[in-house]
């Protein structure tokens, strides 16, 4: 299979991502501005770190009044747990459907969430690529990390194996997408099963290899956990042309 390079892949998913939904209401519309004094709180999956520094930026220089705390990213696995724990947080973010679905499952009152955004699976190895891995079999006999079963990247790897028939043999298994990366990027490990925009967000360090057979596409919901109108207010603009511009821009496909 061919080696992509990351700024080519950013770019192809950033043009599936564009033609979002538009109208004066709805997800393609811009947000309103909330009342002044709130506090926006961000619960987000470690691979949209990059993707949503840039979208609370942006908001934050929209919407002046409000006070945005920084953002919490980790696999969305833990955070779901630190939710239904008690952790407090206005917006959740998750890497899958089915790691938000174990939070609409429990007893938290929530609203209804919305896909955003779409990441694709890919074998992450050194710039230059020094070990000549071409597809999934060349990890055999080379050291690599994954995500853990629990975490979506790692789900995601999971699915990838089973499509090939592949037996998973990795010397270390994390709890969220940004370490696999950082392992790879380091030298650690010879490579790592991440998203396309972890490779993106990291050019220069990284080069994507995209394993042969059916992409395997996870996709991103949104949802708030609070009526504060800051909260309805952000995940409008996520949801919003100009957020999708930046999502495409970090190499998110569109939904």
């Amino acid at each position: 299979m061919r080696l992509v390079p990351p700024v080519l892949l950013a770019a192809a998913l950033t043009l599936a991502a564009c033609g979002g939904p538009g109208g004066s209401s709805g997800p393609g519309a811009a947000a309103e501005g909330p009342a002044p004094a709130d506090t926006l709180t961000v619960f987000a999956a470690a691979s949209l770190g990059a993707a949503f520094d840039d979208l609370l930026e942006a908001f934050g220089a929209d919407h002046p009044d409000v006070t945005i705390e920084p953002a919490t990213y980790d696999g969305s696995s833990t955070l779901v747990t630190q939710l239904i724990e008690g952790a407090r947080a206005d917006v959740l973010a998750t890497a899958d459907q089915a790691t938000m679905a174990t939070l609409l499952d429990s007893d938290l009152p929530t609203g209804d969430p919305v896909d955003f955004a779409t990441n694709t699976l890919v074998i992450a190895v050194p710039a230059g690529n020094p070990h000549g891995v071409e597809d999934l079999p060349d990890l055999a006999g080379r050291t690599y990390a994954i995500c853990a079963p629990e975490v979506p990247c790692g789900a995601a790897a999971g699915r990838l194996f089973a499509q090939r028939g592949f037996e998973a043999d990795a010397v270390s298994l994390e709890q969220n997408v940004t370490a696999v990366a950082r392992r790879v990027a380091s030298g650690e490990v010879d490579a790592g099963l991440v998203y396309a925009t972890d490779v993106a967000d990291r050019a220069g360090e990284l080069e994507a290899v995209v394993p042969a057979g059916d992409p395997i596409v996870n996709t991103y919901p949104i949802l708030t956990l609070t009526s504060d109108p800051a909260a309805r207010a952000f995940a409008d603009y996520v949801l919003s042309d100009a957020g999708r511009e930046i999502l495409a821009e970090h190499g998110f496909g569109a939904p």
